[in-house]
């Protein structure tokens, strides 16, 4: 399971609003190929190195977006990251659109909530948000 704070979940999610009304919309994170518009608000899971949530709005020319690493995953914070990707995302490198409109839902949905967890599964992922003290 990889964890991220609330707080960064909607602080990645309010950037890539803000880089997409200021450069023209949102980005595609298939280039093109996949067959479902994710050119929407949301955010990409990403795993390469590490695994992280990455803002999906488009960018000017030479910024970057926002990126938070997950407490378990961060390569700059924890040296097994390597085999806690591995265990969780997997062994090659993805993407994954999670929409904004959903993570509002379930983290309003529960307004204590602190942090996001995220649970891989074989075929599938599950998103918890759960409150720590």
């Amino acid at each position: 399971m990889l964890t991220f704070p609330i707080a960064a979940v909607r602080e990645v999610i309010a950037r890539g609003i803000s880089d997409a009304e200021a450069n023209g919309g949102f980005r595609d994170p298939h280039c093109g190929f996949s067959a479902t518009d994710n050119r929407k608000p949301g955010l990409w899971l990403v795993g390469d190195h590490g695994v992280y949530l990455c803002s999906n709005g488009a960018l000017a020319e030479g910024a970057r977006p926002l990126v938070v690493y997950a407490e378990e995953c961060d390569p700059t914070r924890n040296d097994d990251w390597f085999e806690v990707k591995r265990r969780t995302f997997g062994g090659d490198d993805g993407v994954d659109f999670l929409d904004a409109e959903g993570l509002e839902a379930l983290i309003g949905a529960a307004p204590g909530c602190t942090h996001l967890q995220i649970a891989f599964l074989p075929d599938a992922m599950q998103l918890f948000v759960i409150e720590r003290t």
